[in-house]
This record gives C-alpha cells, structure tokens and sequence, in this order.
C-alpha cells in the first residue's frame, strides 16, 4: 500500500517474524552469544527468556539459519495448557513415528534415534519455544528426558525460550533439580529509547528505505508509546506508514505516531495504552501503561479539582520480580479499590536514585513488597543471614518513608492458581491496617509489616 511511495522494496514493519530485519541491539546480541555458547559448550539446558514481543522467536529463527550441518534440530513451537504426552511432541519435533506406540516404545524410539546420531558425530539439540506454556510436570519429564549421556558428551541438548512465566516456574521448590541443570540462561528486555530510535532506521534501510523516514521526536514518541517492545515499535511504526501514505506526508513526524496512538488508545485494544478518559483526544505519550506507570498526565490530573474522586482510594506502589505475579497483584488490588500507581521490580524500588525509574513517593501512599527467599536475596547481600538480608532491606525502604506491606510470593503465587481463596480479603487487611481513612498519606510515614 504505502510501499512505492516511499520508496520501499517490501513492508519494514511486519508482525511476522523474520531473520532478515533482526536488529542486534546490545541485549539481542548478547542473547544471540548466550544461545550460541550454550550449543558450543553442550550446555545441557539453555534458557532464554523475555517479555512478549521482545524478539525472542525472531532470535531463534536466526539461530535455525545458520545452524552447523552436524546438527539435527527439532523444534516445537506450539506448547499450550494441554499440551498432551511430551514425548509424542518430541518423536514429532525429529520427524520419528510415533502413531499407535505407547510411551514405553516411544521412549526406545526416541534413544535409538539419539544412538543413530551420536554414532554419526552428530549433535541434537530440542528447542522448545512459548515454553512458558509448560507446566512444572512436564518440565520435569523433560528433565527426566535428557538423561541420555554418553560418556562425557550431552547427547542431547534442549533450550527452552518463553516468557516471564517460564522463569516463574523454573524457580518453582519442585524443579530445584531442573534449575540446577540450566547452564546459561538469558532475559531479554525491552529497547530503551536509542535503540528503539537505531531499530527503526535499521528496518526501514532492511526493507530499501530512508533510514530517516521517521523524524527524531516520532522515534521517541513510538519508544514512549511501545516502551521499547520490537512487536508493538512495528505495529505502531507500520500503522503511522499508513497514516503517512493516507496524508501523503514526506516524512513520519511525531502528530502522525500521536494520532496512531490516540486512535488505538480510544479502541482500548492495543497492548500498550489505557482507553481514554479524555473525550478531547490528548496526544499525550504518557497514556502508556507501563510496568513503571509514572506519566504526567496522572501527575497533572492528581493537581486538579476533576482528579478529588479519585483521591479517595489509596495509592500504592508493587514491587515484584515476577511479572505474571505482578498483574495478579494489581488486578486483587484494584477489586479492593486501590489505585496501583507504580509496578516495579526490587532491584528497582531498591535503587538510591528514583528518578531513574520516574517514581515519585509523594504519588504513594503505601508499598506493597511480593517477595520470597530467592528475591531477599537479590535484593540484598548474599553474604548475610536472612533476618540481616531482611533488615537490610527495611533499612533501603526506610528512606520511601511509606508504609510497607510485605507479602509472600508464594500466597501470591497460590492464589493465581486458584488454592488460595484468601488472599485477596487477608492482603486487603493487611494493607487496611497500615492506612487511616484519610486520603492525606503525610500523616502515615512509617515503615510496617
């Protein structure tokens, strides 16, 4: 549609992944490095993880194009919630029959094969990708699957590439001895804002194009709006092409990527933006929400005679490691009438400068802390016992000067999967107890747990 007019071979922006336009920014280049060193190494499990639509499949598809030829690959790309017998998606991944053999012929099946292989010198790697999708018994088969070695060589090497959940599970008590297997592991983050600028430029040259087609500020407009995910950057970036063609306009300036976004925003669909409350359209970048949801619009509306109502519910930060954890948070949170201002992780909330994650205190009147023994210890430093790891912690907290709510994570895990029916009423408590009626939050400077 808008390709001849601007000059391109084919469309930059697609939501398809594709090898070809892979950008290597710094993190994409190290997960890139981390992948490759785990196949060289006979890394037994490789995990690489990351946000939805940070690039991890396209990364993987790269890897698949420049795979040795001493190297069989198989891939399974389809995991779901019922996912079914794992070693029939295995003999599938290899190309092996597997139709009408119960698991204990499909097991003989799939050890010859690795026999076959390894007598011909050559390497086989699993690769299992949307693993988030695995449950903690199947991740544990895996694990069980993998114990075919011959002497000091990993006959069979398997990476699992997924999202946050992924890590969320492999930290799971049960699969202590799965975790212990993980040789590398990487987590993929979102662009920050010269990377996402470089990303654009990188595309459009890919596809034939000025590299300059999008104007500085609509590059930082699309980081602001997307907050640096590639798969949202090509949605809004492809959209604004559109937009462009539609007006006939030489170059992407920043009204056409805000008229994107408010046109998405006020469909309430786009994964980035909150729908409007504003009936006049504001083209206001700040409507992202984000895991840092710090705008100045809701600064500015916080100021205002129309933002007293909403005043009246408190306001709170969370701070989680866990992103699946952190949506379950703020969704109890807000069916007890809080407001979750902030959503950070500890090394975040933990940070002596605050403006780097444009937190303001002054927006909060309450902490609530996820955490677990593995996320004190993050936090903190190793080398204490837990109580000093935990006095540690309050004292970093201390300079908030917010009341703290400190909640265990794994209550929070059980309730997300429905065994904790509780938690909601008993967190609501807890936090009840630490606020006064009053809105004011000055009055409430104090650490509790």
């Amino acid at each position: 549609m808008y390709e001849s007019f601007y000059g391109l071979r084919e469309k930059p922006f697609s939501l398809l992944p594709d090898p070809s336009f892979l950008y290597f920014s710094k993190k994409h280049r190290l997960a890139l490095t981390m992948l490759e060193y785990g196949l060289t190494s006979q890394a037994g499990f490789t995990v690489i993880s990351g946000g939805i639509g940070t690039g991890k499949t396209t990364l993987i598809r790269h890897l698949l194009n420049n795979m040795e030829q001493d190297t069989t690959v198989g891939l399974i790309s389809n995991t779901h919630r019922s996912f079914g017998e794992l070693l029939q998606w295995v003999l599938l991944a290899f190309d092996l029959d597997h139709a009408g053999k119960d698991e204990v012929a499909m097991f003989h099946t799939f050890v010859d094969f690795m026999i076959q292989e390894y007598a011909q010198n050559r390497r086989t790697i699993l690769i299992v990708d949307e693993a988030q999708n695995m449950d903690a018994e199947t991740l544990e088969e895996l694990r069980m699957l993998s114990n075919i070695n011959a002497d000091k060589n990993q006959v069979l090497q398997v990476m699992l590439v997924g999202q946050q959940e992924l890590r969320d599970t492999l930290r799971r008590p049960e699969l202590v001895q799965f975790a212990q297997r993980i040789s590398v592991d990487y987590h993929l983050t979102p662009l920050d804002a010269n990377e996402t600028a470089a990303y654009i430029a990188h595309r459009l040259q890919v596809a034939g194009g000025a590299p300059n087609l999008f104007e500085p500020e609509a590059s930082a407009a699309i980081h602001q709006y997307s907050t640096g995910i590639p798969r949202l950057i090509n949605l809004l970036c492809d959209t604004s092409l559109v937009y462009g063609f539609a007006e006939q306009a030489g170059s992407i300036s920043k009204d056409i990527v805000d008229d994107v976004a408010r046109d998405k925003q006020q469909g309430g669909i786009f994964p980035g933006l909150a729908p409007s409350d504003d009936e006049s359209g504001d083209k206001s970048a700040s409507t992202v929400t984000t895991l840092l949801a710090a705008s100045e619009s809701r600064q500015q509306d916080s100021s205002s005679d129309s933002s007293q109502s909403d005043k009246q519910c408190s306001r709170v930060a969370i701070a989680c490691d866990s992103e699946r954890l952190r949506r379950h948070l703020k969704e109890q949170l807000e069916l007890n009438g809080l407001r979750v201002i902030y959503q950070l992780t500890l090394c975040q909330l933990t940070l002596d400068d605050r403006a780097v994650n444009r937190v303001d205190p002054n927006e909060i009147d309450a902490l609530i802390v996820d955490l677990d023994e593995e996320m004190l210890l993050f936090a903190t430093d190793p080398s204490q016992d837990r109580d000093q790891r935990f006095g540690s912690l309050c004292g970093q907290l201390r300079r908030w000067d917010l009341p703290v709510v400190f909640n265990d994570s794994q209550a929070t895990l059980a309730s997300l999967e429905g065994t904790n029916p509780d938690f909601r009423s008993t967190l609501a408590a807890k936090i009840s107890s630490l606020l006064p009626n009053t809105p004011d939050a000055t009055a409430r400077r104090s650490i509790g747990h």
